[in-house]
């Protein structure tokens, strides 16, 4: 670069990596799939509101989105979502049905037309909501998930598979939507349809199992006139969990389990590709895709330990030839189409891209949302994949992106400040990927660790049965071990050490700060606070009942919830903290924000609490990023004595 290279205290290096940046760049393509010989995915839009929008790529490579503002490309199904669209190509251009983020409706589009609503608005609580589409045009039908509230609280739901008419007449009638199942089962995913359309096969489980304790692989006949029959479970159970099935080409049943303590993959009920890695994850969004079977008889796969990659497995040999190219993590979004392959890929150079596998050929090549250095990519962090050490000599897996700038170093004498992240789920991990977030903190002369700690998928079951009953106990010690051998060996300064999270993260960081005296500061955002609340009503029905693995049947351990809430010991917390929430967040409400802070009244811990109108469950618009990112490092700069350039002053009350 030519530079003269500067000698800056840490924190004080001068970055182009604003905060505006990283929120433009937050997000990524979700939902790939083929129609007819065109790739469409859903992409995020920061700057519109947080919208996400459906980008169609056309033969010739033109990208376009298909809807413009405010049609918003997402489904409120368990919150969380789930696959959102579905399209098929015909004479005139593409049929498309997909949900409206605003009002959960299916809606109709046809080519040079407007949408349509398919389905009617509920007036009774949270309303009607539909994931998973599958057209069924030769029925006149879309077949899906619907999500039904009965009552005005978030448990008074129910959730069927049920077919709705393509031609609007269920638009003001519910009665006219054909309910294809009884709700035996609190929660279902989607039918698949065999290739001769004679039988369909979904996923379904029960309060209080989360879809990674055990999920059962639901079969039915599929009549002539368009009903199911005999419905009958065929595989899984209370401790198997299933998060994926499909159907190859010539009709045998293709599905991943973790039988063996991993997720591996079954034909038929036979093990096809025994390893001790994962070729799935965790279920948290209806219709996620892990592996998609080739008209060849080949698979292709996303699969790894801790990062994952994009493979094609021969049934025959059990052999898997991963996809050249340089993306270390795909997402849970596959699609096949002949023997072209597509997947979202990042790496910690790239951020999320649609890419392209041409399974005769191995050539793997981005088509869609490619990456776009915005900045020199010299000021990207280098991360360090790295295991540590815990109590009981436990493994940590952990990701440490130290402070890294192309023409600034510290003062030969000084440490650098580390903030420990956190992640969500908490039944989730770190991605190894580009993360402009990332970047902010460590171009200034601010490290970074992300701690997969136990509890966190992508190591096989027994490392995510860490977890059970040790919320707030592991994943803190986890992150306080990490955080304290970066101390001991020098990377890190042991003074100026921080915490942050969201949602489970955002749980972890509080329980870190009111538990441990590792932290000297810390940055919660849309947390849990309170178990009993959480537990008792006042979060949504999907994970009303995760606390029962995570810390103990309520009923049986009612004094553990208590004992181990962020909120009991509001009274123990000395270190200033940034609170951030959404005030639409169904999640993670924000009475456990203000119950938490009302704790602290009198106390004179230095904190600010920034709540955001129009938000929900992680931040979505650019303002509202841009906000809560100078925020954190203004928290970080009073703290530690940082003098980062043109930041907004935080202002912290007692």
């Amino acid at each position: 670069m030519g530079e003269t290279v500067r000698t800056l205290a840490y924190g004080a290096w001068p970055s182009p990596i604003d905060a505006a940046l990283a929120a433009a760049h937050d997000g990524h393509p979700e939902y790939v799939g083929f129609v007819g010989d065109e790739v469409w995915w859903t992409e995020p839009r920061p700057g519109e509101g947080g919208r996400r929008t459906l980008v169609r790529r056309h033969a010739d490579g033109r990208e376009e989105a298909v809807l413009p503002a405010p049609w918003n490309v997402r489904s409120r199904v368990i919150e969380y979502g789930g696959h959102p669209w579905a399209a098929l190509a015909g004479e005139d251009g593409p049929l498309l049905v997909f949900v409206n983020f605003a009002d959960q409706r299916l809606y109709r589009c046809d080519p040079g037309g407007e949408p349509r609503p398919l389905t009617p608005v509920s007036p009774v609580g949270a309303g009607l909501r539909w994931a998973e589409p599958l057209l069924r045009p030769e029925r006149g039908e879309v077949w899906c998930v619907l999500e039904e509230f009965t009552g005005d609280g978030p448990a008074d739901v129910r959730r069927v598979l049920a077919a709705v008419p393509l031609d609007g007449s269920a638009a003001q009638d519910r009665g006219a939507v054909r309910e294809l199942t009884d709700d035996r089962h609190r929660f279902v995913t989607g039918p698949r349809l065999s290739p001769d359309g004679r039988k369909a096969a979904w996923l379904a489980w029960d309060h209080p199992r989360m879809p990674w304790d055990g999920t059962e692989l639901v079969l039915a006949d599929v009549g002539s006139d368009g009903t199911l029959h005999d419905p009958r479970t065929v595989a899984g159970g209370p401790g198997e969990s299933i998060p994926q099935a499909d159907w190859t080409h010539d009709g045998r049943l293709l599905h991943a389990s973790d039988r063996t303590g991993w997720w591996n993959l079954y034909l038929d009920g036979e093990p096809l590709c025994l390893r001790e890695e994962e070729f799935a994850d965790a279920l948290w969004k209806l219709g996620s895709r892990w592996f998609a079977p080739l008209e060849s008889g080949l698979i292709a796969v996303v699969h790894g330990r801790g990062a994952t990659a994009l493979g094609v497995l021969d049934p025959e040999t059990s052999e898997v030839v991963d996809a050249a190219g340089p993306w270390t993590e795909f997402a849970p979004t596959l699609a096949a189409h002949g023997e072209r392959v597509v997947a979202v890929g990042a790496s910690p150079r790239s951020a999320h891209e649609v890419v392209e596998l041409d399974t005769r050929t191995g050539h793997a090549r981005v088509i869609g949302a490619e990456h776009d250095d915005a900045v020199d990519p010299a000021y990207y962090p280098e991360p360090q994949i790295r295991t540590f050490t815990g109590p009981d000599g436990r493994d940590i897996h952990a990701h440490i992106y130290p402070p890294h700038h192309p023409a600034c170093v510290a003062p030969g004498d000084e440490l650098p400040p580390y903030v420990i992240w956190a992640h969500g789920g908490p039944t989730g991990r770190a991605g190894l990927v580009l993360d402009l977030e990332i970047a902010y903190f460590t171009s200034r002369g601010i490290g970074v660790a992300k701690v997969d700690y136990g509890g966190s998928t992508g190591y096989g079951r027994a490392y995510r049965d860490r977890l059970r009953e040790q919320w707030g106990v592991v994943d803190v010690e986890d992150c306080a071990a990490v955080a304290q051998a970066l101390a001991d060996e020098g990377t890190a300064d042991p003074h100026r050490l921080a915490v942050r999270g969201g949602s489970a993260g955002g749980w972890t960081a509080a329980a870190s700060l009111t538990t441990t005296d590792v932290y000297a500061c810390g940055t919660i955002k849309y947390p849990i606070l309170d178990l009993t609340g959480w537990g008792t009503g006042e979060t949504h029905d999907f994970e009303s009942q995760y606390l029962e693995s995570l810390i103990g049947p309520l009923a049986e351990v009612p004094a553990r919830y208590a004992e181990r809430s962020p909120a009991t010991h509001a009274d123990r917390l000395r270190v200033p903290f940034l609170l951030l929430q959404g005030l639409d967040d169904v999640i993670c409400p924000p009475v456990q924000c203000e119950r938490f802070l009302a704790r602290l009244e009198g106390r004179a811990v230095p904190h600010a609490y920034l709540a955001f109108e129009g938000e929900g469950h992680g931040f979505r618009r650019a303002e509202t990023m841009v906000r809560a990112l100078e925020a954190e490092l203004s928290l970080y700069a009073q703290v530690f004595r940082l003098n980062p350039l043109g930041i907004p002053t935080l202002e912290l009350t007692k």
